[in-house]
């Protein structure tokens, strides 16, 4: 157990400098762990002369990432507004559609007529790249209050149209369609009918008590129907997306829950899945070949922004939320790294294929959400607590010019009759 401490220790003290960086920065907490993920691993494998040596293959280290990936992604599924989804579905799925088919066409165009792929790693790539990550989403929306706004409940909204197109995607083109597939769907579609009556008595008979019912009875859902998905060749965050819509009437409006799920998914968990992610990139790979990791990365930005971009003006964003929901819209992070261990794992792709693809899907978790918080922050959606930070300190709490000598004189010449 002595490992499993020291590994656990580790990775949580990277966690807290994280926090610490994007305060003193002002980085969204997921993308400053992503970046001390990355760096980690470099600086740790070169001291220790290996390449595990933030154990991030680790099985618990895996299990604790997915279950944070698991319970994020539901937490984005219960945030969403049916009322402001019902108002405004047009716009979400018309960004969403767009979003995802944009850069899927367009990118496997790239990877199969300008770097030379097989038909079938070419559209394995224009799945990976077609992304949009909700949990990179959805963490940078909670952490700058939209998510309780109609906006950042819209964006959430369309990027559940592009996952779930990127989700058929892979499975058409690549997924064996066989019976489980089949049990798989049929449970899902039941469980969408039934937990929205279910769930709200069975919170009004049982819940309310310190055992915390509700937690324990969300996460057997999540467990259960991740276990049914993996079992059927897809992947355990779709059920957690579809749950979490569906909960969004009785889970999202109670604040207390959410506010206890939240504790446990971003104190704990969700740091092990963007930490992981980071140690991904294998910089020394990129700095070796970086053409089809550049070509890549800027092929996802340039057709999203060419596809997103027109269609949220086109729905009446100004100028600069359009633009935010661009590159929000333009961040990858889970389905992209899942389509790209499905293609290594599957023999679609090699081993230089995957490196970079993972390093093009992470990097764009991070340079379209640095962009977006440093330059399009649509600030007038800010809550008053963070925009009184945004503004500059008022005149009479700056120092005078001229240092202490001059700020006594200013001081005497203002209390002076």
């Amino acid at each position: 157990m002595t490992g499993i401490w020291a590994i656990a220790a580790l990775w949580l003290g990277l966690a807290l400098l994280a926090t610490l960086l994007s305060l003193r920065l002002r980085l969204a907490t997921a993308l400053s762990e992503i970046l001390v993920g990355t760096v980690a691993q470099l600086a740790i494998g070169a001291a220790l002369a290996g390449t595990v040596a933030l154990g991030a293959d680790e099985t618990w280290v895996r299990f604790v990432s997915g279950t944070g990936a698991i319970l994020l992604t539901f937490l984005a599924g219960a945030e969403l507004d049916p009322d402001v989804f019902r108002a405004r579905w047009r716009e979400a799925g018309a960004v969403g559609l767009v979003s995802f088919l944009a850069p899927f066409l367009g990118c496997a165009a790239l990877a199969r007529y300008v770097l030379g792929w097989d038909p079938a790693a070419s559209w394995l790539a224009g799945v990976a790249m077609s992304t949009t990550s909700v949990a990179v989403v959805y963490a940078v929306m909670l952490e700058f209050g939209f998510n309780a706004t109609d906006y950042g409940k819209a964006v959430l909204a369309a990027c559940f149209v592009t996952d779930l197109g990127t989700v058929l995607a892979l499975g058409l083109l690549f997924s064996p369609f066989t019976w489980r597939t089949l049990v798989f769907a049929g449970a899902l579609v039941a469980a969408v009918l039934v937990l929205p009556w279910l769930t709200p008595r069975f919170f009004h008979a049982y819940g309310g008590r310190p055992s915390e019912l509700e937690s324990k009875y969300i996460l057997l859902l999540l467990f259960a129907l991740g276990a049914l998905a993996s079992w059927a060749d897809s992947e355990a965050v779709l059920p957690a997306y579809v749950v979490g819509m569906v909960l969004a009437g009785t889970v999202g409006r109670d604040h207390i829950l959410i506010r206890r799920l939240r504790t446990l998914c971003f104190g704990f968990l969700t740091p092990f899945y963007f930490i992981r992610a980071g140690s991904f990139v294998s910089v020394p790979d990129l700095v070796a070949a970086p053409a089809a990791f550049l070509l890549l990365l800027l092929g996802k930005l340039a057709t999203k922004l060419a596809g997103v971009y027109p269609v949220a003006r086109g729905f009446g964003q100004p100028r600069q939320e359009g633009m935010y929901t661009t590159l929000l819209m333009s961040t990858g992070l889970t389905f992209g790294t899942i389509a790209s261990l499905f293609g290594l794992a599957h023999g679609v792709i090699g081993q230089a294929q995957y490196s970079a693809l993972v390093a093009a899907v992470i990097a764009s978790a991070v340079v379209p959400t640095l962009v977006a918080n440093a330059w399009c922050l649509p600030r007038h959606l800010l809550p008053e607590d963070l925009r009184e930070e945004e503004r500059p300190a008022p005149a009479a709490a700056r120092p005078a010019a001229g240092g202490p000598a001059a700020a006594a004189a200013g001081g005497a010449a203002r209390d002076a009759p």
